[in-house]
């Protein structure tokens, strides 16, 4: 629709997705919406902020996979400098881990990428009105799945140790002992059920709490 139809007041919208095919696919069917406008688009997580900062969106839809910055760690950021902005999370990957770590970054609502737009659309419009949207099939796997068993710390050791990293190099990122390094590996693998660093690493992941 020609901008000069829009209504006056236009939800206007951050888009965050590193794929450039789908983010211009996502940025020219939301654009056909009536009431909504593509402020913003970005491919990097670390993006994300500076870029509300200036176009400040009324909602951003963020991948959770993002360079730079995950889309996670990106909507607490936007929850504390940029206050006023509704975030939904919209990805590929359906975790019940992503969604419990969406929530407690702060985000309004989390969807998964193989719905039609138009429930996109409605999503935005109803997390604007101060609801939170969740695709039903996961929130439901969430419940049955419960909490991560990890801490703060396990997870940090397991992403840092993501890429094959020695213990330590992992002691040197994370400004740890090495000692103190091999306990929490040996807490987490324990905790994932798994025999090594990276079953641990991988069986975290898909469950969503990396």
């Amino acid at each position: 629709m020609p901008q000069d139809h829009r209504p006056a007041k236009c939800v206007r919208v951050l888009l965050a997705e590193d794929q450039g095919m789908m983010r211009g696919a996502l940025a020219l069917l939301l654009g056909l919406e009536a009431d909504m406008e593509v402020v913003a688009q970005v491919a990097r997580g670390d993006a994300i902020v500076d870029a509300a900062l200036t176009s400040r969106p009324d909602v951003a839809l963020l991948d959770i996979e993002l360079p730079g910055r995950s889309g996670l760690d990106a909507a607490a950021d936007l929850r504390d400098e940029v206050p006023d902005c509704r975030v939904l999370i919209l990805t590929t990957f359906g975790r019940p881990g992503y969604l419990r770590r969406a929530m407690e970054a702060g985000a309004a609502g989390f969807l998964v990428k193989d719905g039609p737009v138009e429930e996109l659309a409605v999503a935005i419009r109803r997390v604007l009105t101060g609801e939170t949207v969740i695709d039903p099939a996961l929130a439901a796997a969430a419940l049955s799945a419960g909490p991560s068993p990890l801490t703060a710390r396990e997870r940090d050791v397991l992403n840092a140790a993501v890429d094959g990293a020695t213990v330590s190099d992992i002691a040197a990122a994370l400004h740890l002992s090495e000692s103190t390094v091999r306990n929490y590996l040996s807490s987490a693998i324990g905790k994932t059920g798994t025999r090594n660093r990276m079953e641990a690493v991988r069986a975290a992941r898909q469950q969503g709490w990396l």
